[in-house]
């Protein structure tokens, strides 16, 4: 028996955690909408889709109690994919201009597509081949813009500590560049 699902009330979200049987038939229903809502806003990209209806889903559990019942529970549980969507393409774009900053710092800036795509290769295979923390240090400072205190702070060091650190991952990241091989 499937639950009531067209309430618009959150008697229907609790119908539908009440029993596994119960859930299982609202995510029959509700999942291919979520997924395909999804599918369409990564570019046909299945793996990324799966990956955030999976998400969804997560957080709607997780999150069942919030639900205010203004809505369908369909409703709210694309609500909660549109939020995770909005989430990984922040970070995305995060990674992009981190990527980008990093490629700058590397003086690639001029050359032709080509070129900076395999810039962009280098300057990931140089920042891999840091150690850790050197590695979360330098984004920190040279890609975040974060000043030597704000790095020590967030990675629980002493500025000079932090000032040491940044300067060998200085170091360590212009040799990787210039010696690819090295990583």
């Amino acid at each position: 028996m499937s639950p009531d699902v067209r309430g618009g009330n959150d008697h229907a979200v609790i119908s539908i955690f009440a029993t596994e049987a119960a859930f299982r038939a609202w995510y029959d229903v509700a999942m291919p909408r979520v997924y395909a809502y999804l599918f369409a806003r990564v570019d046909a990209n299945a793996a990324l889709a799966e990956d955030l209806t999976q998400q969804t889903f997560t957080e709607a559990i997780a999150s069942k109690a919030s639900f205010a019942g203004r809505s369908e529970p369909t409703t709210w549980v694309i609500a909660i994919a549109r939020h995770r969507l909005a989430d990984h393409y922040r970070r995305h774009y995060r990674d992009q201009h981190r990527q980008a900053a990093l490629v700058e710092r590397a003086n690639v800036g001029g050359r032709d597509a080509w070129q900076r795509a395999e810039a962009f290769a280098d300057v990931r295979r140089a920042l891999s081949g840091l150690p850790g923390e050197q590695r979360v240090a330098f984004v920190l400072r040279v890609v975040d813009g974060l000043s030597v205190r704000e790095v020590a702070a967030t990675i629980g060091r002493s500025e000079d500590a932090t000032e040491s650190l940044l300067r060998r991952a200085r170091i360590s990241f212009d040799h990787l560049l210039e010696h690819p091989n090295d990583a």
